[in-house]
């Protein structure tokens, strides 16, 4: 993450200030349930179009992302470290303390029409979620999808919030001018308390499923992302399949299981959480993630193929949805990604 193309609004100043933007952003609270106890510094991006450097081996070159820090809280969440880049911490204050890059559309506006702009896929909620508690009142992505559907920008979107139907007027529109999909993340079902202990802030699984099934089903080709698939809690073959069959329930177009993976702040957090919750699986981490962020190429690759033999038990990927008819397919390239495949850890979340 880059925070010098971040400068901080001029027009006042309140709550809170952050560190390492000593002027201050101008820092908002709300009062009302959902809010309280979370402050929104809203600031003014120098640009909001990012390139993803080459080393970072994700499948897309260009993101945006209007938010930073999380209030779905997720204990595992690899963008907990970014926050340390402002001397803020990775645990609550990157739940609780949210960057609002309030000018992304007119940046957008401005950076799609640049003669340098070729046009390149732009993915979101890659970082943090766009999709987060703060969009339903800051509503960026009207702004956002708006200008991408103007200029017929392609773009994609990945999502744990519900709130991505509200813009699925925009959505659609957007996709009989371009290319426009989005994916799902869902790690596991079947165990609401789970869930709650490890994604306090976002929708129930069965909600994002959902969200997947009426994408689909309004012809916005959407997947699922099955992560993280976390060790010993998730992963069991009842649990996979389970977990598999209602991903195949919602007319998703592929899954795509990652392992859990631990990096430097996130770590931290998540055995925090584990030793308190859990505390006899800590041994077994311990083991597995001993020697780095990732479990050891043998699970995943176990893991990997299990759900892979379930999406095509389950039928997943057969059908295409109609917006993905709309635009004429790509021209020629590599052979297409099969409905569930080995990915790159890092790729999305």
């Amino acid at each position: 993450m880059r925070w010098e193309n971040l400068r901080v609004s001029d027009d006042g100043a309140g709550g809170d200030a952050i560190p390492l933007l000593p002027r201050g952003a101008v820092a908002q609270t709300f009062d009302t349930p959902g809010f309280r106890g979370i402050t929104f510094y809203e600031i003014h991006a120098r640009s909001i179009i990012n390139r993803v450097p080459a080393a970072s081996r994700v499948p897309f070159e260009w993101t945006i992302n209007p938010y930073r820090g999380c209030s779905h809280a997720c204990v595992y969440c690899f963008a907990r470290k970014t926050h340390e880049y402002l001397d803020l911490n990775a645990g609550p204050d990157f739940d609780s303390k949210i960057i609002v890059k309030v000018n992304a559309a007119e940046l957008l506006r401005k950076e799609l029409a640049a003669p340098s702009w070729s046009g390149g896929h732009i993915a979101m909620g890659t970082n943090v979620d766009c999709y987060q508690r703060a969009e339903g009142r800051y509503r960026l992505m009207r702004g956002i999808l708006t200008t991408l559907r103007d200029a017929a920008n392609p773009f994609s979107i990945l999502t744990k919030g519900s709130l991505i139907l509200r813009d699925l007027d925009l959505l659609t529109q957007a996709a009989e001018v371009t290319r426009v999909s989005a994916n799902v993340s869902v790690g596991f079902t079947g165990d609401d308390d789970l869930w709650r202990a490890v994604e306090p802030g976002t929708p129930s699984p069965r909600t994002r499923l959902e969200v997947c099934a009426t994408l689909n089903a309004h012809g916005i080709p959407s997947g699922v992302l099955m992560a993280p698939i976390l060790p010993y809690l998730t992963d069991s073959p009842r649990r996979l399949r389970e977990t598999v069959r209602r991903i195949a329930e919602t007319g998703a177009t592929s899954v795509t299981p990652l392992v859990l993976h631990l990096r430097p702040g996130a770590r931290e957090w998540f055995m925090t959480w584990l030793s308190r919750e859990h505390p006899g699986l800590v041994p077994r981490y311990r083991e597995l993630y001993g020697r780095g962020a990732y479990a050891p190429k043998a699970y995943q690759q176990r893991i990997v193929q299990r759900v892979a033999e379930l999406a095509e038990e389950y039928g997943i990927g057969r059908s295409t949805p109609r917006a993905a008819r709309r635009i004429p397919p790509p021209p020629p390239g590599p052979a297409a990604v099969p409905r569930a495949t080995e990915p790159e850890q890092l790729s999305l979340l």
